[in-house]
């Protein structure tokens, strides 16, 4: 039954993201705007097919504060990178500089406000990721981030990306770190999805200000709740 809802998925998700990506170019053109507008309609498109048609819901825990922070999230899947544009109100995502090669997605991805990161860019990379981050903070938007640096498997548990860091220190934002469980529903290393319930649960902020150490250890502990409590999504 996962194989033959995954497919469906796929076809309907997938065959109607052509068309939502050419609208977004057109409405780019017309301004931010009518672009935001249709990169939303299409999350919400990849919310409803996920729902009903892989049966994955979402459940949140903690309060989604308002006003303007680096949010730090785990990842594990796709799901979490769409989901949580809608759920935090247009934020500036930090994502790998190989997804803004995409023809014309990546080419959006930077118009909506994306930062990407170059890893192997070394100090000017850093710098002109600060000013294109502080251009959209001046836009009122947040940042997403995931500092772990990619997805990862259920249990992973890597260090820290040092860029996240640097943003802490250079921004001064409070940081809100959200943990998440996705990846047995959304599985990395399958493209079969399954059924269940994936929690984002979001924890209080975290002042700026801190020493290093103690940032990057108080985020990772908080996005990994989830593992290190061994909860996993529950079967819809």
């Amino acid at each position: 039954m996962a194989v033959i809802r995954t497919a469906v998925f796929m076809l309907v998700f997938y065959g109607l993201t052509v068309p939502y990506v050419a609208a977004a170019l057109i409405g780019a053109a017309i301004g931010p705007r009518p672009m935001h507008a249709v990169i939303h309609s299409w999350v919400r498109l990849l919310d409803w097919c996920s729902r009903h048609i892989l049966g994955i819901r979402m459940r949140i825990e903690g309060e989604i504060p308002e006003g303007q922070f680096l949010f730090a999230a785990k990842h594990q899947a796709m799901y979490e990178t769409m989901e949580l544009l809608n759920m935090l109100d247009t934020p500036a995502p930090v994502l790998k500089k190989e997804l803004t090669d995409i023809f014309a997605w990546g080419w959006l991805a930077k118009q909506y406000g994306g930062i990407p990161v170059d890893r192997s860019g070394g100090a000017k990379t850093m710098r002109a990721m600060l000013k294109r981050t502080r251009e959209v903070l001046s836009e009122g938007r947040s940042v997403v981030i995931f500092p772990e640096g990619t997805r990862v498997l259920p249990g992973e548990t890597p260090p820290l990306q040092s860029g996240f860091a640097g943003l802490y220190k250079m921004l001064k934002l409070p940081v809100v770190a959200i943990a998440l469980d996705s990846g047995p529903v959304w599985p990395r290393k399958s493209w079969i999805k399954r059924p269940g319930i994936v929690t984002f649960r979001f924890f209080e902020p975290i002042p700026p200000g801190l020493p290093r150490e103690e940032i990057e250890a108080e985020v990772h502990r908080r996005i990994n709740a989830l593992e290190n409590e061994g909860v996993t999504p529950q079967q819809g």
